[in-house]
């Protein structure tokens, strides 16, 4: 950016907003999949299940960390956030621990993707902070196994596994805009970063396309 970010009208509250979210995100990820371990049908994914749970438990203590050296209350900058999150989930809710490893694979990489374009909005050391929380080592690549593994030996849960993975797509998307754009900080950030709607509607293109290369991973059609 020609600019620098952080001296844009609004912008520490886009950070506190942006940290929460993320935070808040992990959070929820942490807790889905940590119960969803107990439906998984053997010993070894359930192992598999718990180990990508507790990554996304740290990178929510690592959030934490930070927002409190910055002086930022982690309760109330995540608090906007609850009930957003808690209607997409009731809205995404899952018929069984399959459709749950789709929904982390899938529903958390779009959200991911989202994040990370919003990162290159913000200061050098935010940003720092924000790829460390969406790093992804790959803790996740056993749910394409899974899901190839079943399509396999179950036509049919193709099928229904790519409707799943569309109405995620979607519901994903608009969660995005939520947050974009019903939160003035970051709608100010988006403007104050240069982008105009035609870049933000290639934001969202590039999420899609992402997702669609998620699917195809999985063998399932986008």
């Amino acid at each position: 950016m020609d600019q620098d970010p952080a001296g844009a009208p609004g912008y520490d509250a886009a950070v506190v907003d942006l940290l929460g979210v993320l935070a808040y995100g992990e959070l929820t990820a942490f807790i889905r999949m940590a119960g969803d371990c107990d439906l998984a049908p053997t010993l070894a994914l359930k192992t598999r299940m718990g180990h990508l749970a507790t990554v996304d438990f740290q990178h929510y203590e690592q959030l934490l960390e930070h927002m409190r050296e910055r002086g930022i209350d982690p309760d109330a900058a995540m608090a906007p956030f609850v009930a957003p999150f808690s209607a997409f989930h009731e809205r995404t809710r899952p018929r069984g621990w399959l459709e749950g490893l789709v929904k982390a694979y899938v529903g958390d990489g779009i959200a991911k993707d989202f994040y990370k374009e919003m990162s290159a909005l913000v200061d050098e050391e935010t940003r720092a902070v924000m790829s460390a929380a969406l790093e992804d080592a790959g803790q996740a690549d056993f749910v394409v196994e899974i899901v190839r593994d079943t399509i396999r030996s179950d036509a049919a849960a193709a099928g229904r596994l790519a409707l799943w993975g569309r109405r995620l797509l979607g519901e994903a998307l608009s969660q995005a805009q939520v947050v974009a754009v019903e939160r003035d900080a970051m709608s100010a950030l988006l403007v104050g970063g240069g982008l105009d709607l035609g870049e933000v509607g290639r934001m969202f293109s590039r999420l899609t396309e992402n997702h669609q290369r998620r699917m195809t991973r999985m063998g399932l059609d986008a």
